[in-house]
């Protein structure tokens, strides 16, 4: 796995040593389009956006449903600046290891699969990934394949599944 996922810290891999590759994933063995193909940037921003308006959506739900009394004079600002981050990591989590995507990414037609087996991504690989996506620099620091330093990490990709 080490050899083909890469060090998580190692950067893009530009020093020349090989052929250059055509397009995004073809170091990876998948297609250049279509199913299986990487996911793009803006696409997988777009699934992290819808899976943070649904987690403040259900912490929305949640307090307004509890009443004021229920916050023990905490404000719906303070509840929703840890509660959002909370409900969107085990959406995240918990989605990704049952499902393989989140539903923000289900939404857009991509999903998280494992580049070193036919397996799913278990539970381990999508609490990491969730850590890692929380603190944002990963998923922004990409290697010539498109995948972030949490997806290196993890021996990951977001794929398209349509």
């Amino acid at each position: 796995m080490r050899d083909l996922a890469g060090s998580w810290l190692s950067g893009p891999t530009s020093s020349g040593s090989g052929p250059e590759q055509k397009f995004k994933g073809e170091n990876l063995g998948m297609p250049a389009h279509g199913a299986g193909s990487m996911a793009q940037l803006g696409t997988r921003f777009g699934a992290l956006i819808i899976d943070w308006l649904l987690a403040y959506a259900l912490v929305g739900i949640v307090v307004t449903l509890a009443g004021p009394g229920a916050l023990g004079g905490e404000s719906f600002s303070g509840v929703v600046s840890w509660a959002v981050p909370a409900v969107w990591g085990v959406i995240g989590v918990i989605c990704v290891w049952l499902f393989a995507q989140t539903p923000g990414q289900a939404i857009l037609g991509i999903g998280t699969a494992r580049i070193d087996a036919d397996e799913r991504v278990g539970f381990v690989r999508s609490l990491i990934r969730v850590i890692f996506i929380f603190f944002l620099i990963p998923p922004l620091v990409q290697d010539e394949d498109g995948r972030g330093m949490h997806d290196r990490a993890t021996g990951t990709a977001l794929i398209r599944t349509r």
